[in-house]
């Protein structure tokens, strides 16, 4: 199964469990078996189900190496729930599924789920109540100026295919000093982090990934602006808050076994008693911390969660965890603190039997930081990849991009002195965006490393030939250390005796 099968886009979740299935389905071996003195052709065993989808989605980047054998059960017993797999007798639904030798087989019918459809006229809506009238920015034309494609760098490039205008310096005196208001600010606030989501993401319209008045420029200002030195948030109605029991038993087992609190008892099972408080309080909240609205928004991500988009998915989820309320920002930064610390302690004692701390960590937390307002049948998949990444980063993710606070302060710059302007009636400056590299095979990599390491060493050897002011005794020493070095490179240049002579005026020599 291709990681990057499923491109970004409006229902990235079903899109992904369709291609899950599919991939089952074209890639499960099927064989004869023998039960109870009958044979049936066609089929597997649950077990052998087991082993092929669990290293089927470990290999996949946007489940990663974190799923565990029993979350593989519980998606093949979803896969009994929905026809994509029957029993051998064609019963399914209300059967179960355990990893055992019980026989299953595949449907004639297509296990695909058809995608969601939109009315044309909510959309329409959507898109229209997204642009007011007045409004200082027409963002409905984000989509004709944003690059398409994904990648690694930053190019002023382009930024110059926004399509604007300057207007010239005699122009500028009649709109200067223009007078700017806090409506207009909070509109610059949502029109540059918008720019820069839909650029990092790579998608030709954000209008089905995230409803454009779901993002609150407040929000974002006040998460950017009151933080502690660590970069944690500061509530000011302390009533949003993590209560301080919470607060308390998060210290303490981050600290472990250094708790500042001397007041804290210890008995066998303490810190078992400990977590579980913590984790009780998480799971009773109302909605995850990620919220609901950003679910499509944060799956969308998970399609950049690769060794080579790391920085790239880095720089998404720094961006859309802007957008989350104060308190759930301030509740995911202490969250992810604690089970990174948590993780990473060797001193923990065990917390659970049969699993991991990490893996318990995950486990425990990863359904009150994602998950859907509607059950989704990968959703313990998905928020499990996001919350295994958000610890090993959390620290990038959750602090203060400086970058931003920049492009809005240079974008209310323009706007006060009217410098640049697009075709319509709004003004924007010129963002830099990213972009891209087309991903191109190992082969092909191993290959271009050689060449152009072997023509820059050839380049060398051309500007060790070429100067002038190098004395001769002082260019044969450096030429017979290079020969030393690349002989092939230098036969390349000088094949025969006489083509060497000929750069000191020698005679040849007989070799």
């Amino acid at each position: 199964m291709d990681s990057r099968g499923v491109p970004p886009g409006p229902y990235r979740a079903t899109k992904l469990w369709n291609e899950v299935t599919t991939s089952f389905r074209a890639g499960m071996p099927l064989r004869k078996h023998r039960q109870h003195f009958k044979k049936y052709g066609n089929c597997f065993t649950a077990g052998e189900a087991v082993d092929w989808l669990y290293d089927l989605l470990r290999s996949n980047s946007n489940f990663g190496p974190e799923v565990t054998r029993q979350q593989t059960i519980q998606l093949l017993r979803k896969f009994l729930k929905n026809h994509v797999i029957e029993d051998i007798k064609g019963r399914w639904g209300s059967e179960n599924l355990d990893d055992n030798n019980q026989l299953f087989r595949f449907p004639t019918t297509s296990p695909l789920k058809t995608l969601p459809r939109r009315h044309p006229e909510l959309r329409k809506n959507s898109i229209e109540n997204f642009s007011k009238d007045k409004d200082i920015f027409k963002l409905r034309n984000l989509s004709r100026r944003t690059p398409k494609k994904h990648g690694l760098h930053s190019s002023q490039e382009n930024a110059e295919k926004v399509k604007c205008e300057i207007i010239n310096e005699d122009q500028e005196s009649s709109v200067d000093n223009r007078e700017i208001s806090q409506e207009d600010v909070e509109e610059v606030w949502r029109y540059i982090i918008l720019i820069y989501l839909q650029t990092v993401l790579g998608v030709p319209s954000l209008e089905e990934v995230i409803n454009p008045r779901q993002v609150i420029p407040q929000y974002i200002m006040y998460n950017m602006t009151n933080t502690s030195k660590h970069g944690v948030v500061l509530l000011q109605d302390k009533s949003e808050d993590l209560p301080h029991w919470v607060l308390s038993a998060m210290k303490c087992l981050a600290n472990w076994p250094r708790s500042n609190d001397t007041n804290n008892p210890t008995y066998a099972g303490f810190e078992r008693d400990v977590f579980r408080t913590i984790a009780d309080y998480f799971l009773d909240l109302p909605q995850p911390l990620l919220t609901f609205e950003y679910y499509e928004l944060f799956v969308n991500i998970l399609g950049l969660l690769q060794p080579h988009l790391e920085k790239v998915a880095i720089d998404a989820l720094q961006l859309c965890c802007l957008l989350l309320p104060p308190p759930n920002r301030r509740k995911l930064q202490l969250l992810m603190r604690m089970i990174s610390r948590m993780s990473q302690n060797v001193d923990m004692p065990k917390l659970h039997d049969a699993m991991g701390t990490r893996s318990l960590m995950i486990h425990t937390f990863s359904r009150c930081v994602l998950c859907c307002a509607e059950e989704v049948d990968l959703d313990e998949l998905l928020a499990a990849r996001l919350v295994s990444f958000l610890m090993d980063h959390h620290q990038e993710i959750l602090q203060v991009p400086s970058y931003l606070q920049t492009a809005v302060e240079k974008q209310l710059d323009y706007l006060r002195k009217g410098h640049i302007k697009i075709p319509g009636d709004g003004l924007i400056a010129p963002l830099p965006t990213y972009s891209y590299c087309k991903q191109i095979s190992t082969k092909e990599f191993d290959e271009q490393k050689i060449s152009v390491s072997q023509a820059a060493i050839a380049e060398l050897l051309e500007n060790i030939i070429k100067n002038k002011s190098l004395p001769l005794k002082e260019k044969r020493k450096k030429l017979k250390q290079f020969q030393k070095e690349y002989p092939l490179i230098y036969q390349t240049r000088f094949p025969t005796t006489e083509s060497e002579a000929a750069l000191f005026g020698d005679k040849p020599t007989i070799k």
